[in-house]
Order: C-alpha cells, then structure tokens, then sequence
C-alpha cells in the first residue's frame, strides 16, 4: 500500500494521473497551509480587535495594492514556457526571468518605503510598511520559486515550501502576540514565517537555478516582456478589483469596519483556493493541448470546469445561508456584522470559480490581451460600484460591488473562451444545480431548528453528494475512475 501511494503522490505516468497527483498536492498545500495559519489569523483577529485587525490588515492592502508590479506575469510564462520548452531553452527562460524578478523587487521596495506612506491614512499603518515591503519580497521569491517547482511537475516541493512557510508564521505569530498584542507585533511574525519559506524555496531550487545562471539572455528579455506585458495589467488589474474595497473603505468608513470585512475576506480566499488548486493543475496539459488537439482540450476543459461547478454550487449556497452564523463561529460576536458581506461574496463563486479555469484556457491559447479586458471590466466596475454602494451601504455594498464587477467581467471572459473553442457545460451541470438547490433547503430547515452550525454543515453537505449519488452524476463515477486508475498505475509500477 506504502509503495503504491509513494507512487501516486510522486510519479508522473499519465496526464489523468499527473493532474490527479497534482491536484492533490496543491490541495494540501494551499488548504494545509491555509489551515495551519486560520489558527493565528482567528487568533490575531481577537486579539487586536477589530480595528487593530484593521490597520495589520491595511497595511497589507496598501503595500499589495502599490508594489503589484512585483509579478507582471513573470512567474506565468515561466510555468508556461517551462511546460513545452527543450531543456535548453528552459536554462535560457528561469535565468532571464529570475533576473528581472530580482531586478523588479528591488524597485517594488523601493515604491513601497518611499511612496506607501503617502497613500496611507489610518493611523499607524504607514510604520508598519518597511516591514510589509519584507513579506511581498519575500513571498515573491518564494512565489517565484515554486512557480518553477509547479512547471516542472513537482507540486509536492511546493506543497512542502507552503506548509513550511505557514506553520513559521503561526509559531511566530503566537509567540509575538504573546508578548506584544500589536498590529506590529503581528507584521513582525508575518516577515520571520515569509523569510523562512522563501529561504527553504531557494535552498530547494538553487542546483537547478544555480546551473541556469549561465543561460542568461538579453535577447529575451524583449519577447519576455511583450509576452508578460499583459499579465502584468491584468495583475494590475486584478489587484484593483480585489485590494480596493478595502482602500476605500479605510477612506470613507471607519478600521474598525477594514477589520471586519478583512476578516470576511479571509474566510472567501479560503475557499477561492479551490479553483486556484484545478487552474495550476490543468495549466500544463492545457498549454500541451491547446492549438494542437482541440477535440481533447475541449473534452477536458469541459469536465474541468464540471468538477469546478461541483464544488462552488454547494459552497455558493450553503455560505449564502449560514454567512452570519459562520463569521460569529470563527471570529466572535464582534464581527457578526460581516455575515451578509461574506454571504454576497459566496455567490460569487458561483461565478469567479469557473472564470479562473476559462482564465487558465485563454491563456493556453495565447489570447492574453483579452485577459487585459476581462481584467479592465472587473477593476473599472470595482471601482465604480465601490464609490457608490459604500458610502451608503458599507462593508456589505463592497461585497455586492466585487459580485457585480465579476459577473460583468467573467461573462465576457466566457463569450471569448467560445469563440476560442467552443465549448457547453449546462449538459454537466444540470444534477448538480439541482442537489444544490434541495441542500440549500436543507441547511435552511436546519438553521430553523437552530441545529449547530458545523453540524449543519456536516449534514448539508452529505446530503448534496448522496443526492448526487442517487442521481448518478457522471462526475463522481469519473473521480473514482482517476483514484483507481491512478491506484492501479502505482500497482503495476511496484
């Protein structure tokens, strides 16, 4: 059993197989990591309050939202090229791309310490930036770095840098808050955990790299950048869509209310993980695939984006009925107020799911520039919406403003993927819709009866898949096909 499961997590046999064994090690990666650091996030959130919660997380926001030029699409082409290059032209690609990555961070901490500090406008939070501009040059690194581990195959390094680079942050931040409840205290945690994963990233990386350095090219500094150009508006872009609400909520309301709807987001980004975990998975066989075989890229994309319905259908429904009750389970009674913030954002993913799969599709096909526009939809109508539903409606109008801004822009993003290559999942999603909607019954008949939340939760959820079952949604007969023949791949190599 040992050598069959070693083999799975650690082989490459098959395109099912490698997506599968993939697609497992970044689910541990992201959700392990993730919920090894919820325990000092929850535990930070109460002990600065809600405004001290605030200005950690604004501090974070604003350093994000100035130095986003940090990853233009470097770590992208890296993963892409990297995919389908020879060995050679690899060399060529992580030598160019790592010095101008590097080159990139020393100006992004630049704008942060010298720039940041003129935007910033709650109190305290300009001293925390040095600080912040440490964790995203740290992270980028590190972002960079596993970047190249996850275009060679090998997310299970990934997956180890991730944990590693959490479990820091959440030794660190108990013993800091410990000592020193404060939102510097709490930075401070952040910058140790952050440097101790970049640094095992790099040590893990560096033969690799190190053998690179040699390949350096000038010559491709040029295609490399035309080809980034537009990933770094989308991450511009993107970084409007996702950092303002909280920059305009610091402007026109109060920390107290950046910390709770910072809280909100943080439960969202959990989640949102999922479909992050499927597009990096898929990202290499869809770059294979695409121009080349488009009847087996449109098979698999179809079902990948049916496998992605299936978990943001029941997540959608089930976060828009237990929002409040979630938030006062995690974060106290102090940040109730953000219940009906966080049930609007799990709508959203009804939507943001899908889209960050065509995302990954589009990109595959080399039709970045409609990325740009997608992008351009999403942060103008951010913005706009910000500026009218805040003022009046708070944290909760932020949340219908980030809903609205994604439906208009995912749906152009759907209307091109079509015209890429033509694709349906309505056929697929049907069953699912369907248990979702009778689960969504459930967990309210359950909240009626004032039955606990987690178990209520526990309940739903079974319920939606026993459905499924009953309904013999093709999906699930489809993941057991993967595990067995996965299982039985590792078998017949032991």
């Amino acid at each position: 059993m040992w050598r069959r499961v070693k083999s799975f997590l650690l082989e490459n046999k098959s395109s099912k197989q490698t997506v599968a064994k993939n697609t497992v090690w970044l689910s541990i990666s992201n959700y392990g990591g993730r919920l090894i650091k919820a325990a000092i996030v929850i535990y930070g959130a109460r002990a600065l309050d809600t405004a001290g919660y605030g200005v950690f997380s604004y501090a974070l926001t604003l350093a994000g939202f100035l130095s986003l030029f940090l990853d233009p699409g470097i770590n992208s082409i890296l993963m892409r090229e990297t995919a389908k290059a020879s060995e050679e032209e690899r060399m060529k690609v992580l030598s160019t791309t790592f010095v101008m990555k590097a080159a990139l961070v020393i100006f992004g901490i630049a704008v942060i310490i010298f720039v940041a500090p003129f935007f910033s406008t709650l109190p305290g939070a300009a001293a925390l930036l040095p600080l912040v501009a440490l964790i995203l040059s740290f992270d980028t690194f590190r972002g960079f770095f596993t970047a190249l581990m996850d275009a060679r195959e090998k997310m299970e390094w990934d997956a180890g840098v991730n944990l590693l680079t959490n479990l820091a942050i959440v030794v660190f931040g108990f013993i800091f808050l410990a000592l020193h409840p404060t939102a510097k205290s709490f930075t401070w945690a952040y910058t140790l955990g952050t440097g101790i994963g970049a640094l095992a990233a790099f040590l893990i990386v560096f033969p690799y790299l190190k053998k690179s350095l040699s390949y350096f090219s000038s010559e491709l500094i040029g295609p490399i950048v035309r080809s980034a150009w537009p990933f770094a508006v989308i991450g511009a872009l993107g970084i409007l869509l996702t950092n303002t609400d909280i920059l305009i909520i610091s402007w026109m309301r109060s920390a107290s209310e950046v910390g709770i709807y910072s809280a909100v987001i943080r439960i969202v980004q959990i989640l949102y993980i999922v479909p992050g975990i499927v597009q990096t998975a898929t990202l290499p066989v869809f770059a294979r695939l695409a121009k080349k075989d488009n009847e087996r890229f449109r098979a698999g994309f179809e079902r990948t984006l049916g496998f992605i319905f299936l978990s943001s259908v029941p997540l959608a429904l089930g976060g828009f009925v237990l929002g409040t009750q979630v938030m006062t389970l995690i974060f106290g009674s102090a940040y109730a107020t953000g219940g009906m913030a966080l049930k609007v954002l799990m709508v959203s993913m009804i939507f943001d799911f899908p889209a960050s799969i065509i995302a990954a599709a589009v990109f595959a096909y080399d039709h970045q520039k409609g990325l740009i526009i997608s992008s351009a939809i999403a942060g103008v109508a951010n913005v706009a919406f910000d500026l009218i539903l805040i003022p009046r409606f708070g944290i909760t109008g932020s949340a219908f403003a980030t809903l609205g801004a994604q439906i208009l822009s995912n749906w152009y993003l759907w209307h091109m993927m079509n015209k890429i290559n033509h694709f349906t999942v309505l056929r697929r999603v049907r069953k699912i819709v369907l248990a979702g909607a009778v689960m969504g019954v459930l967990s309210i008949l359950f909240s009626v009866i004032h039955v606990n939340v987690l178990v209520n939760v526990a309940l739903s959820a079974g319920a939606y898949f026993a459905i499924l079952a009953m309904l013999r949604e093709p999906l699930l007969a489809e993941m057991k096909s993967i595990v067995k023949s996965a299982s039985t791949s590792a078998t017949v190599t032991a």
